[in-house]
């Protein structure tokens, strides 16, 4: 039912677009076509001049192309008139209050008159697609640029988006981090393991687990005499984790791991058509691989150690793949912010995964999270080449967030498909010099046998690791405590390099500050 009612008011919405009306009302705006292509080429100067984008920098024309191109939704962002210190405070607001409940009735009444001044009558529910219960958005159907230009010249809106859209560049993320620099579908997606594993890339530790080669250039396993990030939780925004990895289900808990727990969620929506839930389970490989590099346990099996391995381990399956980029996956991201955020045994969020354009819903979350007191770690970028320019990505580039990338070993140059730049904090050594398919390790969907993994999705994950290692020390201390070690026990410190920040961390260094 919602797919038809969204394919009528598009029909509807276009048709009055291009209706030719004879009221002083609606020729206060007038629309501007504008084709995919050149709202692709808006988005890629964008881009390409400031490092990011946000729907705030072009039209409501733009926005409307948007919208008629993939599903036509538009997210608002609202706010009593006159509010300030949104950012700060938003962990706290309650939007069933009189003054937020005001504020929303009057966009959706606006909107309303608006249909109406187009020569229709509509109803609020017939557009008013989702309320969210905690952060002040809503979401509604539309793909009309006079409508867009109504809702974002209200003065009780923050932001008017829509709610999904692909961008066509040149050089596309989605391929996987596996280092390997070849462009496949999936968007960071598969998770199977190689036949074979160079014995250069690891080593035995007890009892047998397999210790990455790029543990020792962090000092992670002397750091391990100190820290093993004992019950200290850390929260996994990602594709969910696989049921058939032993190692991040029934045996979590065992080896030299014992007396830790894993707790496993999902936010991601299902098809509007589906009566099931996603559920927790990952059908990507990309969580798996990251809940591996992060919490794995030490065992005997062979298998690949994870850098905290005695931390506790929240899993919330958020999005089907690494681009956050459709409804469902702002959506599936929004609500595990939310309930991570909302966890007092949480202390870290980590987030291999973003985008090359800006979510305000997203943004929201973040926020939330992070007024709650949250670290949270985010992957500065995976991709190839081509879109290299692009710089560190969304989320990561928020002030809330740790933005951390990979760089190869023995030279300060990023990974082959990592991005880095300015707002780089962090990097992870995680790709060999001379080649780009052997990057660090990580469980597989299934087994005992590593498998390789890179990007900066390893590399986040990872430092995701080493900052349980250093809370675990002091479980009382606060963010920017544990934040200001990790700074100090870096290559760069007190200074930043221009594209790596603070540098490679010692874990070693940040464990005994």
């Amino acid at each position: 039912m919602k797919n038809k009612l969204i394919a009528c008011l598009m029909i509807l919405t276009i048709s009055y677009a291009c209706t030719e009306k004879e009221t002083e009302e609606v020729v206060l705006f007038e629309e501007e076509e504008i084709s995919r292509a050149s709202l692709d080429q808006t988005i890629n100067s964008l881009l390409n001049q400031n490092g990011e984008f946000d729907w705030s920098s072009v039209s409501s024309s733009h926005i409307a192309t948007a919208l008629q191109e993939e599903e036509a939704i538009l997210t608002i962002g609202y706010q009593p008139n006159g509010f300030r210190r949104l950012p700060d405070v938003i962990h706290e607001i309650d939007i069933k209050s009189a003054p937020w409940v005001a504020a929303k009735e009057a966009i959706i009444n606006d909107l309303i008159t608006a249909y109406r001044e187009r020569g229709t009558t509509v109803k609020r529910e017939e557009f008013v697609i989702m309320d969210h219960e905690t952060l002040p958005y809503i979401k509604v159907v539309t793909a009309d640029a006079f409508i867009v230009e109504r809702v974002r010249n209200s003065p009780f809106v923050r932001y008017a988006e829509p709610t999904t859209y692909t961008f066509r560049e040149v050089g596309s993320i989605d391929i996987p981090d596996n280092g390997s620099g070849r462009i496949e579908s999936g968007s960071g997606c598969g998770n199977n393991g190689p036949d074979n594993i160079n014995s250069a890339d690891f080593s035995t530790i007890s009892p047998g687990a397999a210790l990455p080669w790029n543990y020792a250039v962090h000092n992670i396993p002397a750091a391990w005499q100190i820290s093993q990030g004992d019950n200290i939780g850390i929260g996994l925004i990602d594709t969910g984790i696989s049921p058939d990895q032993a190692k991040l289900n029934s045996q979590f808990s065992s080896g030299q791991s014992t007396g830790r727990t894993i707790t496993k969620f999902g936010t991601y929506p299902p098809r509007w058509w589906s009566s099931r839930t996603d559920g927790p389970n990952d059908q990507c490989g990309h969580g798996t691989q990251m809940s591996g590099a992060m919490s794995a346990p030490r065992t005997s099996s062979g298998s690949s150690v994870g850098v905290a391995f005695k931390a506790n381990l929240v899993s919330v399956r958020g999005t089907s793949d690494v681009l956050v980029n459709t409804g469902r996956e702002k959506d599936g991201v929004s609500d595990a912010l939310v309930l991570l955020g909302n966890r007092s045994d949480v202390k870290i969020i980590s987030m291999s995964i973003g985008d090359l354009l800006s979510s305000g819903q997203v943004k929201d979350a973040i926020r939330f999270a992070y007024n709650r007191g949250k670290l949270i770690f985010a992957a500065a970028g995976t991709s190839t080449s081509f879109t290299s320019f692009v710089g560190v990505i969304f989320p990561a580039n928020l002030s809330e967030t740790v933005a951390v990338t990979g760089i190869r070993d023995n030279e300060l140059r990023r990974c082959n498909i990592c991005h880095d730049g300015s707002k780089v904090d962090f990097v992870v050594t995680m790709q060999r010099g001379s080649d780009g398919g052997r990057t660090s390790l990580t469980l597989a969907d299934s087994g005992n046998r590593p498998s390789y993994v890179g990007g900066s999705s390893v590399a986040t994950a990872q430092t995701a690791g080493m900052a349980a290692l250093v809370w675990a020390r002091n479980p009382s201390q606060s963010r920017a405590q544990v934040l200001d070690k990790l700074k100090r026990a870096s290559q760069f410190y007190p200074n930043r390099n221009r594209d790596f920040g603070y540098g490679k961390i010692d874990a070693l260094k940040a464990v005994m500050f």
